[in-house]
């Protein structure tokens, strides 16, 4: 096994540092972005005349077939090798020969493996907000389906007003929009090519960074070798932003799993996204949702664990970095993962309509309507709010309906009442009241539910 170091050693490495210091079992999935690194480097060496034209374009050559292996999933990966840069080096040794030996001219490892990550980093992004979208769309779709479904909005898990379901889903919709937001931000930081920056100080080789950033479609070149081999800010920003995502996930997951209870009983998950207990056949769990709940722990982990992992750094690169993939690895295919069954779940669902018109015929849903009649009738909203309250309690005390309190008993606690205060008693006039720019009312929800229509296209 040839290293990509080691000549002044006199010592081989013990067995047991080979094993503890190996990355391969991981950063191997880095291999098809190093080689299209590592092909755009030889480029620039030989259109700057650094290396001879003919070890440019045969390095170049070895390196291309090494990548049609690697995409079509035929490449060995030799778990000797400590690293997927070594990997490679061997495989294009034995292809081309010594020429390879010109390919790490101008280059480390550090800057190398730092380029290697924001590759990945970029496309990684570009897929989870491909499966956001997705997530969104089918959102969107499943509100469109139920939009004249009224039910329960919650505070505290407790009855608070009737919302339009669309809405309540629609708000997942606007959640997912920001993570979208954050993550397009974040592929800005990513967009910085590190290569040419060497070990840490530059090279005195007359390089040509800015081609090989066209060549690698970065949009622009790091301004300090020291910061471009030592930063891992783009890694913590994105994991950051999972951490986010995921929060959201486990929250709408969290919805799912209360609406799926027999309790509540709104929501009827497919059988091909439930899963049943070996001791009790009856069973229909929500695993899936769950399952998504605790990712978002995962992803947590993973910020934290690398933000301990730099916390104390000096400059430049430290071995510490290796342990910056896992946690992005990780993270990114678990809530890929999580968004994908998500939409699928979501997809297959159904609404128990009838339940949702018992929940939301909950005439404690509309006090905050009462209050505000009395406030268009020019009480103080202080005192409306006092005389709504003692309406409730006398309706709890009498063990009735607000509908069945006589017209008498209202004008009792207030004279502005009328008639039609009955006509506030239900979750149609709740809604339709809710006319503010963002509320619940139909409008509103038609309006957003075309919005998002036009903008997910």
């Amino acid at each position: 096994m040839s290293k990509l170091w080691g000549s002044r050693f006199k010592k081989k490495t013990h067995p047991l540092v080979e094993q503890f210091t190996s990355s391969i079992a991981y950063d191997y999935k880095l291999a098809k972005y190093d080689l299209l690194v590592s092909i755009a480097h030889a480029q620039m060496l030989g259109k700057t005349k650094i290396i001879p034209s003919k070890d440019s374009a045969k390095i170049v050559q070895g390196l291309k077939s090494i990548l049609k292996q690697v995409q079509e999933n035929r490449f060995t990966f030799d778990r000797k090798c400590e690293d997927i840069h070594t990997n490679i080096q061997n495989a294009l040794e034995k292809r081309i020969g010594k020429t390879a030996q010109r390919l790490h001219t101008a280059r480390s490892r550090n800057d190398q493996v730092v380029t290697d990550l924001r590759m990945y980093a970029k496309e990684e992004i570009e897929n989870l907000k491909l499966k956001i979208k997705s997530l969104q769309q089918t959102l969107v779709s499943f509100a469109r389906k139920n939009i004249k479904v009224i039910i329960p909005g919650f505070t505290h898990l407790q009855h608070a007003q009737c919302v339009f379901l669309a809405h309540h889903l629609l708000a997942y919709v606007e959640m997912l929009q920001r993570d979208k937001d954050r993550l397009a931000d974040a592929y800005k930081r990513c967009d910085v090519l590190p290569l040419g920056s060497a070990a840490l100080a530059g090279t005195s080789l007359a390089i040509n960074r800015n081609y090989v950033a066209k060549l690698l479609d970065f949009s622009k070149v790091s301004a300090n070798s020291l910061d471009a081999v030592s930063d891992r800010d783009f890694v913590l920003e994105i994991l950051a932003d999972l951490s986010i995502l995921a929060m959201h996930l486990s929250r709408m997951a969290e919805d799912f799993v209360l609406w799926a209870a027999p309790e509540f009983s709104l929501l009827e998950l497919d059988d091909s996204f439930a899963t049943g207990s070996s001791l009790m056949p009856q069973k229909k769990n929500p695993d899936v949702l769950e399952l998504v709940r605790a990712n978002a722990g995962a992803t947590y982990g993973s910020l934290v664990s690398l933000l301990t992992t730099m916390k104390a750094l000096p400059l430049a690169y430290n071995r510490d970095m290796q342990m910056d993939k896992l946690p992005l690895f990780n993270s990114a295919e678990d809530l890929n993962i999580c968004l994908e069954v998500l939409s699928g779940l979501v997809n297959s669902a159904k609404i128990n309509q009838n339940q949702a018109l018992i929940l939301s015929s909950d005439e404690l849903l509309c006090a905050t309507d009462l209050a505000e009649y009395l406030v268009k009738k020019g009480v103080a909203f202080k005192e409306a709010h006092k005389i709504v309250g003692k309406i409730i309690a006398y309706a709890l005390q009498k063990k009735i309906f607000l509908s069945e309190i006589s017209l008498d008993q209202w004008k009792k606690f207030s004279m502005h009442f009328k008639k039609g205060v009955y006509k506030l008693l239900n979750a149609h006039a709740s809604v339709a009241a809710k006319k503010s720019f963002g509320g619940t009312s139909p409008q509103s929800v038609k309006r957003q539910l075309e919005n998002w229509k036009k903008s997910l296209r």
